[in-house]
């Protein structure tokens, strides 16, 4: 059996570098990781257990507040939620973006 080294290599920019920015934001626990400061990800791991109309009206606030700490990031709007199982929560939104928009989601047990 062969073991093949993994590599990182390349490198993204533009509307490709946000996408990815978006997605590590969204999948960071705000306030868990010492190697990030205290403003960075996002906080969700309060909302387990929680009513679902309370975690619908709280969760695009606080998408929207970890998203804009990042200056390519104009704005976050256009949301919407669908509970495919009974504990999962599907929110999809659009980024706009310096380099333009983008539709995004975040799923998450409730």
């Amino acid at each position: 059996m062969h073991i093949r080294e993994a590599a990182i290599y390349g490198k993204c920019s533009g509307a490709e570098s946000v996408k990815q920015a978006v997605f590590k934001i969204l999948n960071t626990e705000k306030e868990t990781y010492i190697i990030y400061s205290d403003d960075y990800g996002i906080k969700l791991d309060d909302l387990m257990g929680k009513n679902i109309a309370f975690v619908k009206a709280e969760l695009p606030h606080r998408i929207t507040e970890a998203l804009l700490h990042d200056d390519r990031i104009i704005s976050v709007e256009d949301f919407s939620f669908e509970c495919p199982k009974r504990h999962n929560l599907i929110c999809r939104f659009t980024v706009n973006s310096i380099f333009g928009s983008f539709e995004e989601r975040k799923e998450m047990r409730i």
